[in-house]
């Protein structure tokens, strides 16, 4: 991570391939005491909800973008602020990148506000975001 007076607008950090399986989204959703099977109850995402596949939730593609900053600034700042909007529904088997850029800085408090973005394999951004975060060192 480069010192705050180094960064400029327009900088982008570095990017976060995800892809979710199955173990990976039962884990998570047990984790979070999620029990909606479209989480991992392939028959019943298909058939009873109809959706194309297993959904990745929402809360997880948060979490991967939290990633991406919190990668970023490592032990360099900390993250004041953060939301995302999920936009469109990723499933098992979906390539998303998770990316973010510098859209604003400001000195005299030595914070970077950041554009963040989940886009799939078609380029499609399913998940926008964005953060503050403040530069201790």
């Amino acid at each position: 991570m480069p010192a705050f007076k180094a960064l400029s607008v327009g900088t982008e950090l570095p990017t976060r391939n995800c892809t979710a399986s199955n173990v990976s989204l039962f884990l998570y959703n047990a984790a979070i005491w999620n029990p909606h099977r479209i989480h991992y109850d392939e028959s019943y995402t298909l058939n009873v909800e109809k959706h194309p596949g297993i959904v990745i939730d929402g809360p997880l593609q948060g979490d991967w973008l939290t990633q991406v900053v919190s990668g970023w600034l490592g032990d360099d700042g900390v993250l004041l602020e953060f939301e995302y909007s999920n936009r469109r529904a990723s499933y098992i088997g979906d390539h998303l990148t998770a990316s973010g850029r510098i859209v604003a800085l400001d000195a005299e408090r030595n914070e970077a506000t950041l554009e963040l973005e989940i886009r799939d394999a078609r380029g499609e951004v399913t998940t926008p975001g964005r953060a503050l975060v403040r530069f201790t060192r």
